[in-house]
């Protein structure tokens, strides 16, 4: 198509208004323009005569659809319009519906609801009335006399049970003073049984001094008496008389501190605050509170929903106090106080309760520890390792030599066993039945650093099976067998303690359980040896290792 007949087709839209006539205008000179830009006329050329017109054509064909976007841009704020009307007013019901609500539930909780009503089934019989009875007007009336009597009686009972709140505060009151009374006149009175007690002394010193020759003044004479304490006779109390002649109460009044400590402690508890009283006996003087008494009343408490078991802060305290002072709990609160956090699963304060020396060792703080890591097997390392700690400084070595094998430490076990010499062939073997390891069988039934075995290993491998302990036999068996025939071999030459017969008996326990080739091979080294000849059941004396004595 040429340019000619591109600009005859070419029919611009009818002007409409003034903003039509400016847009045509821009676009005339947009045309004028580009043509020029390009150098190009109404003859050529017509690529870019064409490009300029297109865009052109697409700025009119925006414009015209410029009026149309409008109405749908009106049509849809009006849609959104009335959706956020419909929302504002859903809004509103809801807000005023929790609005009502929130004021229901507030009269709700405003209100004295001092009695229930319950509605019960009319159709139902009457509770410890026969059918017949209810439908009779004389026993019903009999029965609601009793109900009559009974509620009179539940009212009256009340009325003298229970009292008002405020009533209570005015006993609160009346109680803080009466207490503060009692104060005084107990102070007062202790002031007036330390005067009567010096007062006493005295006049026993003074008869006494009557009765002697009076040859030096009284004030020598109680001087004298009070360097010598001749005076305890008379008062029966050591150390009383040159307190008392001091006139330093200060002495004498420590039995009332003390007892003043114990009955602070017990309104504590009164009260029901645990973690101050726990804190008040862990500090107090003597440690007069740090016993197996208070212990139980912590226990008699029990546990309470949502609070720490008091039982536990009072052990917590007390722990906490023995290492600022560096002396340990003794045996007895020990114990209790690890059973109480193991109780709780709290094995991490017990580690650091033991780690820390807060407390006092012994065997049954160990078997504690122990048991409650058979139960807790996640944390049974821990447990060994802590039971270990506490047998090796009670001197408890074969329980301490378990704990090293219950936790696979076989060659720091071995090691232990030589540096005391009180492990005997049946603790040994005790060892192997509580902890039957392998590698702790091998290492007993072999030589160690030079040292000849702590075991026999025929003896071991028989004691096995005699116990019900086959399982851990043929277990044996199966390592042994891997050696080949040299290890056995090595291992019958030097076990001078197993005879000819337990060899035999042996090779039989081998072939029953399925280890032909072990068996084979015990045999055929028995046969080897020299000077080894046919055995009758009658000579039991025999040693198949006889020959390497001579």
């Amino acid at each position: 198509m040429s340019i000619q007949e591109i600009n005859k087709h070419a029919v611009l839209p009818p002007i409409i208004s003034r903003s039509d006539k400016e847009f045509l205008e821009r676009m005339q000179r947009y045309i004028i323009t580009e043509t020029e830009r390009v150098g190009c006329d109404e003859e050529g050329p017509a690529d870019e005569y064409y490009i300029i017109y297109r865009n052109v054509f697409d700025k009119l064909k925006a414009l015209a659809a410029e009026p149309m976007a409008l109405v749908y841009h009106r049509k849809r704020t009006i849609q959104l319009e009335a959706r956020m009307r419909a929302i504002e007013n859903n809004s509103s019901k809801i807000q005023s519906q929790i609005d009502k609500m929130k004021q229901l539930r507030a009269e709700y909780d405003a209100k004295e609801v001092r009695y229930h009503t319950f509605s019960k089934d009319p159709s139902k019989p009457i509770p410890g009335m026969t059918l017949q009875d209810s439908v009779s007007l004389v026993a019903l009336t009999k029965y609601l006399k009793h109900l009559e009597d009974k509620y009179a009686e539940i009212k009256q009972a009340m009325l003298k049970k229970y009292v008002p709140v405020q009533r209570k505060a005015e006993l609160d009151e009346e109680m803080i003073v009466t207490l503060k009374r009692r104060d005084l006149a107990e102070n007062l009175n202790k002031e007036l049984q330390f005067r009567h007690q010096r007062l006493l002394i005295i006049s026993n010193a003074l008869t006494s001094w009557v009765k002697s020759d009076m040859s030096s003044s009284f004030q020598d004479f109680v001087e004298q008496i009070q360097k010598t304490q001749s005076l305890h006779v008379i008062i029966g109390d050591e150390g009383i008389v040159e307190e008392l002649l001091e006139d330093d109460p200060g002495k004498a009044k420590e039995a009332e501190i003390l007892l003043c400590y114990i009955e602070r402690f017990n309104e504590l508890m009164l009260l029901g605050e645990y973690e101050k009283a726990a804190c008040f006996a862990a500090n107090s003087p003597r440690r007069i509170l740090q016993n197996i008494g208070t212990v139980n009343k912590f226990k008699a408490v029990g546990k309470i929903r949502g609070k720490p078991f008091p039982l536990l802060l009072f052990f917590e305290a007390i722990f906490s106090t023995s290492h600022a002072s560096r002396r340990p709990i003794d045996a007895e609160l020990t114990l209790e106080g690890i059973k109480c956090g193991l109780s709780e699963k709290r094995l991490d304060l017990v580690i650091n309760w033991v780690t820390q020396e807060r407390v006092t060792f012994s065997e049954e703080l160990g078997d504690v520890i122990c048991d409650y890591g058979e139960q807790d097997t996640y944390n049974k390392a821990k447990c060994l390792a802590l039971a270990q700690m506490i047998y090796s400084e009670c001197g408890l070595h074969k329980k301490t030599l378990l704990c090293l094998c219950k936790q696979g430490q076989i060659h720091r076990a071995m090691e232990y066993i030589p540096q005391f010499k009180d492990f005997t062939y049946d603790d040994l073997m005790q060892l192997i039945k509580l902890c039957p390891h392998t590698e702790l069988i091998q290492c007993l039934t072999r030589e160690w650093n030079g040292k000849p075995p702590s075991l026999s290993f025929g003896l071991v491998t028989l004691h096995l099976f005699s116990v019900d302990m086959k399982k851990v036999g043929i277990k044996l068996l199966q390592e042994i067998s891997k050696g080949g025939k040299g290890i056995v071999e090595h291992l019958m030459i030097n076990d001078p303690f197993f005879s000819l017969e337990n060899w035999q008996e042996m090779a039989n326990i081998c072939l029953q359980n399925g280890f032909d080739k072990l068996s084979h091979d015990i045999m055929s080294i028995l046969q080897s040896q020299a000077g080894v000849t046919e055995i009758s059941e009658e000579d039991d004396t025999v040693n198949l290792m006889e020959h390497v004595f001579w």
